[in-house]
């Protein structure tokens, strides 16, 4: 079987839409690898910056709906469809668990093994997938998914075990060589590090990443199902700042629940987070928030998923280059499974558009599907009376 691209990619700006998704998400992981310190942790508050983010998606929400519309039309369609704005806490209070873990973990994993790692999510989207939109996954689909899961895991597989000693190639092997010639690394590659690059250690960072995992998964199919059947008359930017406020409620009862509501904002925290190594990650991040919001739109979560996945071959290279972290056997081999998998998905994709029709232009996003109806019911007329 050929791939099937337009079946993949409806139109040329869904294809846009897709590669933006990849590159923003790459730059992410190594942003916020960037900003670390020596000893891996962060000099800012990352509660605060994530609050900071959902605040700045919000803004640039509201300025796009407010290209063709006015704010007392946008709080009128708030109004209108706050049943929905209830909805959104759901995937908002996931998202908000998802963006603080990722702080957490990458300053645990190194890039590439943080993001072979969330790979795990595949299989367990691929079943939330079809109990929330009841359509079901053929055998090539299937066959993809675990695939993709599998190549994951060899991230974790010391090879290092069938050489002997005097032959060990393999990357842990490697790390313990890089850790004894400390002195003689270069200090773009101090960030690798004291990191973990060889998987889950079945330690409180295993249960961290898992976390992750499962409110990426959650997250995302349900974020899909609202903008494609609860939600797919709501005009996509009222639809993001539904989440955004959501969110920063979320992080504020994160910030409350850990006593530092008040100090996130002071003066000394803001001006450690006013630094061009942190501003990028809150605009990259936000980005993607909006990003993310057309993709499940106009895609699906489950090709969303194999974007992740893509990411892993550019993100081992540029971390190679940026921060000297080797790409190992098993890394290569990992990445390796995962093109495959990609590849063969690639010949029968998932399709689910639900009740929305597919987006060819920015201004269709737009569009209330009321307008479409009477767009199609108009055009439908004029075919008629060419006919007669």
């Amino acid at each position: 079987m050929s791939t099937n691209w337009r079946e993949l990619f409806p139109t040329k700006l869904t294809f846009v839409i897709f590669l933006l998704y990849m590159s923003l998400f790459i730059g992410q992981g190594i942003f916020v690898t960037a900003s670390q310190e020596s000893n891996n942790s962060y000099g800012y508050n990352t509660v605060t910056v994530v609050l900071l983010t959902e605040v700045f998606k919000l803004i640039v929400s509201t300025c796009l709906y407010c290209r063709d519309n006015n704010l007392r039309s946008l709080v009128r369609d708030v109004q209108k469809d706050r049943n929905v704005l209830g909805l959104y806490m759901v995937p908002a209070f996931l998202y908000c668990l998802y963006n603080n873990l990722a702080f957490v973990n990458l300053a645990t994993f190194d890039p590439t093994t943080y993001y072979l790692l969330l790979q795990l999510r595949v299989v367990v989207t691929g079943i939330l997938f079809q109990i929330i939109f009841k359509k079901y996954l053929s055998q090539r689909q299937w066959i993809s998914l675990i695939l993709l899961t599998l190549g994951c895991m060899m991230k974790q597989v010391d090879f290092g075990s069938f050489y002997s000693d005097a032959n060990d190639d393999s990357e842990s092997a490697a790390i313990q060589h890089q850790l004894q010639s400390h002195n003689k690394t270069t200090a773009a590659g101090t960030n690798a590090h004291g990191k973990n690059m060889s998987g889950f250690d079945f330690s409180l960072s295993a249960v961290f990443i898992l976390a992750q995992t499962i409110c990426s998964c959650l997250a995302g199919v349900y974020n899909e199902y609202l903008l494609k059947d609860k939600g797919a008359d709501v005009n996509i930017f009222v639809q993001n700042v539904f989440m955004y406020l959501d969110s920063i409620v979320c992080n504020a009862v994160i910030l409350l629940l850990r006593g530092e509501l008040i100090d996130a904002f002071s003066p000394q925290n803001l001006g450690s987070i006013m630094r061009f190594s942190v501003l990028i990650i809150i605009v990259n991040n936000a980005a993607i928030g909006i990003v993310t919001s057309f993709f499940l739109k106009y895609m699906n979560s489950i090709l969303k998923t194999f974007a992740s996945a893509l990411e892993l071959l550019f993100t081992a290279v540029l971390c190679y280059f940026l921060f000297s972290i080797p790409i190992y056997m098993n890394t290569a081999l990992a990445i390796a499974v995962v093109s495959y998998a990609i590849y063969l998905y690639t010949q029968s994709p998932v399709v689910n558009m639900g009740k929305v029709r597919p987006l060819s232009t920015l201004s269709d996003a737009t569009t209330k599907s009321t307008d479409k109806r009477k767009l199609l019911d108009e055009e439908a007329a004029e075919s008629d009376l060419d006919m007669v």
